[in-house]
């Protein structure tokens, strides 16, 4: 297999990857409902959380991060044996991403990749995610809304992924990342304007 097709398979099995959608895995593995039909609507931990299971939203927060960590980490090792490692590493993390929004095994129908992004992050830079998630924390902690959190960080997380990581593919892939992220939550920020998001703890 040439370089180009193998960077080409690697890319393939990371979108793959990421259609695991592991709020629907936990949901069925805890005999809870499909998190696509209720709350939000949206197959991530937060919905899961509505449930009132906090192990099947733990379980999807988990996976869904460990998945976008894997298959950065995965693409690194693979496109550097074959000498094209910022390429693949590239190219996996927006594939696994697009996976978890637009997942083929599930009808297309996703979630907003939050958890996704935060282990893509950390696969591609451990001081990038872990900056990241300080300004998701303090965020979080100050206004008490995770969908602001989340939003803040994913505009950070570009200029921040420049400053890590250099001028390489691995850090200009946050950019689209980032504002596939802002738009999965066109509807949060409607809410938010409207002051009438949902407040962590209430």
């Amino acid at each position: 297999m040439n370089t180009s097709l193998a960077t080409l398979a690697v890319i393939v099995g990371a979108y793959l990857l990421g259609s695991i959608s592991f709020a629907v895995v936990a949901s069925k593995l805890f005999r809870l409902p499909d998190p696509r039909s209720y709350g939000s609507g949206n197959p991530g931990a937060t919905n899961v959380l509505r449930t009132g299971n906090k192990a099947a939203a733990a379980l999807t927060l988990a996976g869904d991060a460990f998945k976008g960590w894997f298959a950065v980490w995965l693409a690194s090792r693979l496109g550097a044996s074959w000498g094209d490692a910022s390429l693949a590493t590239a190219g996996a993390a927006l594939a696994v991403f697009l996976g978890h929004l637009y997942p083929v095994f599930h009808g297309f129908a996703g979630g907003k990749g939050v958890a996704t992004a935060a282990g893509v992050a950390m696969a591609l830079s451990w001081q990038l995610g872990l900056t990241l998630a300080a300004v998701w924390v303090a965020v979080a902690l100050l206004f008490r809304m995770s969908s602001l959190a989340s939003l803040v960080a994913a505009l950070a997380a570009p200029p921040l992924a420049l400053y890590f990581i250099g001028n390489w593919p691995e850090a200009w892939v946050l950019f689209p990342i980032a504002l596939l992220l802002v738009w999965r939550h066109r509807a949060n920020i409607g809410k938010i304007l409207a002051g009438q998001e949902h407040r962590i703890g209430s």
